[in-house]
Protein backbone atom coordinates (compact mmCIF):
# COMPACT_ATOMS: atom_id res chain seq x y z
CA UNK A 1 0.00 0.00 0.00
CA UNK A 2 2.53 2.56 1.24
CA UNK A 3 4.55 2.20 -2.50
CA UNK A 4 1.58 2.25 -4.24
CA UNK A 5 0.71 4.78 -2.61
CA UNK A 6 4.20 7.13 -2.93
CA UNK A 7 4.28 5.97 -6.79
CA UNK A 8 1.11 7.57 -7.74
CA UNK A 9 1.55 10.17 -5.69
CA UNK A 10 4.95 10.91 -7.70
CA UNK A 11 3.80 9.92 -10.80
CA UNK A 12 0.67 12.50 -10.67
CA UNK A 13 3.09 15.29 -9.44
CA UNK A 14 5.97 14.89 -12.08
CA UNK A 15 2.61 15.00 -14.84
CA UNK A 16 1.46 18.04 -13.13
CA UNK A 17 4.56 20.16 -13.43
CA UNK A 18 5.22 18.92 -17.18
CA UNK A 19 4.22 22.34 -18.60
CA UNK A 20 1.11 23.66 -16.19
CA UNK A 21 -0.61 26.00 -17.21
CA UNK A 22 0.40 28.83 -15.44
CA UNK A 23 3.59 27.82 -13.21
CA UNK A 24 2.95 30.70 -10.24
CA UNK A 25 -0.71 28.97 -10.20
CA UNK A 26 0.88 25.84 -10.10
CA UNK A 27 2.67 26.13 -7.31
CA UNK A 28 0.44 27.68 -5.30
CA UNK A 29 -2.03 24.56 -6.28
CA UNK A 30 0.04 22.03 -5.64
CA UNK A 31 2.41 23.56 -2.29
CA UNK A 32 -0.06 22.32 -0.02
CA UNK A 33 0.50 18.62 -1.36
CA UNK A 34 3.93 19.09 -1.10
CA UNK A 35 3.54 20.28 2.74
CA UNK A 36 1.25 17.32 3.43
CA UNK A 37 3.04 14.59 2.11
CA UNK A 38 6.16 15.80 4.16
CA UNK A 39 4.07 15.87 7.33
CA UNK A 40 3.06 12.25 6.68
CA UNK A 41 6.52 11.36 5.86
CA UNK A 42 8.08 13.22 8.81
CA UNK A 43 5.12 10.99 11.17
CA UNK A 44 5.06 8.32 9.27
CA UNK A 45 6.39 6.02 11.89
CA UNK A 46 5.56 7.89 15.29
CA UNK A 47 2.06 8.19 14.45
CA UNK A 48 0.78 5.89 11.33
CA UNK A 49 -2.71 6.70 9.89
CA UNK A 50 -5.18 4.52 8.99
CA UNK A 51 -5.13 2.99 5.38
CA UNK A 52 -8.67 5.16 4.43
CA UNK A 53 -7.18 8.41 5.78
CA UNK A 54 -4.04 8.01 3.84
CA UNK A 55 -6.29 7.23 0.51
CA UNK A 56 -8.15 10.43 1.09
CA UNK A 57 -5.30 12.41 1.66
CA UNK A 58 -4.15 11.08 -1.63
CA UNK A 59 -7.14 11.77 -3.25
CA UNK A 60 -7.11 15.47 -2.10
CA UNK A 61 -3.28 15.58 -3.38
CA UNK A 62 -4.59 14.19 -6.47
CA UNK A 63 -7.53 17.14 -7.21
CA UNK A 64 -4.84 19.77 -6.31
CA UNK A 65 -2.03 18.51 -8.63
CA UNK A 66 -4.77 18.40 -11.14
CA UNK A 67 -6.04 22.32 -10.83
CA UNK A 68 -2.46 23.05 -10.29
CA UNK A 69 -1.77 21.86 -13.88
CA UNK A 70 -4.85 22.78 -16.20
CA UNK A 71 -5.86 25.89 -13.11
CA UNK A 72 -9.36 25.18 -10.75
CA UNK A 73 -10.94 26.80 -14.21
CA UNK A 74 -9.70 25.13 -16.91
CA UNK A 75 -9.72 21.44 -16.34
CA UNK A 76 -10.71 19.90 -19.70
CA UNK A 77 -13.93 17.58 -18.13
CA UNK A 78 -15.08 20.13 -16.20
CA UNK A 79 -15.30 22.20 -19.56
CA UNK A 80 -17.09 19.45 -21.04
CA UNK A 81 -19.21 18.88 -18.27
CA UNK A 82 -19.96 22.89 -18.10
CA UNK A 83 -21.03 22.63 -21.99
CA UNK A 84 -23.01 19.29 -21.85
CA UNK A 85 -25.59 21.18 -18.50
CA UNK A 86 -25.10 24.54 -20.01
CA UNK A 87 -23.24 25.86 -16.53
CA UNK A 88 -21.91 29.04 -16.86
CA UNK A 89 -18.50 28.20 -15.39
CA UNK A 90 -15.87 25.76 -14.96
CA UNK A 91 -17.12 23.79 -11.38
CA UNK A 92 -13.62 21.62 -10.77
CA UNK A 93 -13.18 24.38 -8.07
CA UNK A 94 -15.99 23.53 -6.02
CA UNK A 95 -14.61 19.72 -6.17
CA UNK A 96 -11.41 20.90 -4.14
CA UNK A 97 -13.20 22.70 -1.95
CA UNK A 98 -15.83 19.57 -1.56
CA UNK A 99 -13.07 17.58 -0.59
CA UNK A 100 -11.46 20.48 1.60
CA UNK A 101 -14.36 19.48 3.99
CA UNK A 102 -14.42 16.11 3.15
CA UNK A 103 -11.40 14.64 3.49
CA UNK A 104 -9.24 16.86 6.82
CA UNK A 105 -12.80 15.53 8.48
CA UNK A 106 -11.10 12.21 8.54
CA UNK A 107 -7.85 13.67 9.54
CA UNK A 108 -9.34 15.65 12.28
CA UNK A 109 -11.77 12.69 13.42
CA UNK A 110 -8.74 10.57 13.44
CA UNK A 111 -6.19 12.24 15.80
CA UNK A 112 -9.20 13.08 18.21
CA UNK A 113 -10.18 10.00 18.38
CA UNK A 114 -7.18 8.45 18.89
CA UNK A 115 -5.75 11.29 21.02
CA UNK A 116 -8.59 10.54 23.04
CA UNK A 117 -9.70 14.82 23.10
CA UNK A 118 -12.94 14.71 22.35
CA UNK A 119 -14.74 11.61 23.70
CA UNK A 120 -17.91 12.60 23.60
CA UNK A 121 -18.89 11.68 19.89
CA UNK A 122 -21.45 14.43 19.37
CA UNK A 123 -19.36 17.35 20.96
CA UNK A 124 -16.20 15.59 18.60
CA UNK A 125 -18.94 15.76 15.12
CA UNK A 126 -19.44 19.60 16.46
CA UNK A 127 -16.10 20.61 16.93
CA UNK A 128 -14.90 18.73 13.48
CA UNK A 129 -17.22 20.15 11.31
CA UNK A 130 -16.01 23.70 13.08
CA UNK A 131 -12.79 23.02 11.93
CA UNK A 132 -13.17 22.13 9.00
CA UNK A 133 -14.95 25.16 8.01
CA UNK A 134 -12.52 27.11 10.10
CA UNK A 135 -9.99 25.28 7.69
CA UNK A 136 -11.88 26.61 4.62
CA UNK A 137 -12.13 30.50 5.83
CA UNK A 138 -8.63 30.75 6.81
CA UNK A 139 -7.76 28.89 3.03
CA UNK A 140 -10.03 31.37 1.29
CA UNK A 141 -8.21 34.28 3.47
CA UNK A 142 -5.25 32.55 2.13
CA UNK A 143 -6.29 33.40 -1.17
CA UNK A 144 -6.81 36.57 -1.08
CA UNK A 145 -3.71 37.43 0.91
CA UNK A 146 -2.15 36.22 -2.41
CA UNK A 147 -4.32 38.10 -4.22
CA UNK A 148 -3.51 41.65 -2.56
CA UNK A 149 0.37 41.05 -3.28
CA UNK A 150 0.64 39.20 -6.46
CA UNK A 151 -1.93 41.14 -8.43
CA UNK A 152 -2.69 39.95 -11.94
CA UNK A 153 -0.73 36.79 -11.01
CA UNK A 154 -3.30 35.23 -8.50
CA UNK A 155 -6.68 35.60 -11.12
CA UNK A 156 -6.48 32.04 -11.76
CA UNK A 157 -5.32 31.08 -8.42
CA UNK A 158 -8.42 32.45 -6.95
CA UNK A 159 -10.69 30.97 -9.71
CA UNK A 160 -14.02 33.23 -9.20
CA UNK A 161 -14.62 33.09 -12.75
CA UNK A 162 -17.14 36.25 -12.49
CA UNK A 163 -19.11 34.62 -9.72
CA UNK A 164 -19.45 37.25 -6.66
CA UNK A 165 -20.70 34.44 -4.49
CA UNK A 166 -17.58 32.18 -5.03
CA UNK A 167 -15.85 32.83 -1.57
CA UNK A 168 -19.35 31.83 0.57
CA UNK A 169 -20.06 29.02 -2.27
CA UNK A 170 -16.44 27.36 -1.45
CA UNK A 171 -16.91 27.46 2.34
CA UNK A 172 -20.36 25.64 1.84
CA UNK A 173 -18.91 23.25 -0.13
CA UNK A 174 -16.15 22.78 2.39
CA UNK A 175 -19.35 22.61 5.07
CA UNK A 176 -21.39 19.98 3.10
CA UNK A 177 -18.41 17.87 2.17
CA UNK A 178 -17.33 17.60 6.44
CA UNK A 179 -20.78 16.84 7.06
CA UNK A 180 -20.92 14.06 4.78
CA UNK A 181 -17.86 12.79 5.31
CA UNK A 182 -19.27 11.57 9.04
CA UNK A 183 -22.34 10.72 7.97
CA UNK A 184 -20.88 8.37 5.34
CA UNK A 185 -17.54 7.54 6.76
CA UNK A 186 -17.53 7.42 10.58
CA UNK A 187 -18.67 3.88 10.78
CA UNK A 188 -16.17 2.57 8.37
CA UNK A 189 -13.68 4.88 10.18
CA UNK A 190 -14.37 3.29 13.25
CA UNK A 191 -13.69 -0.37 12.09
CA UNK A 192 -10.40 0.71 11.19
CA UNK A 193 -9.55 2.73 13.78
CA UNK A 194 -10.41 -0.54 16.20
CA UNK A 195 -7.70 -2.18 14.73
CA UNK A 196 -5.29 0.74 15.76
CA UNK A 197 -5.81 1.46 19.04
Amino acid sequence: MKYLWLIIFITIFIWSGINPKDQFTWFLEVFPAIFGFIILAYTYKSFKLTSLTYTLILIHCIILMVGGHYTYAEVPLFDTIKEVLNQSRNNYDKVGHFAQGFIPTIIAREILVRKNIITFPKWRNFFIICFCLAFSAFYELIEWFVAIFSGEDATAFLGTQGYIWDTQSDMGFALLGSILSLILLSKYHDKQLNKKI
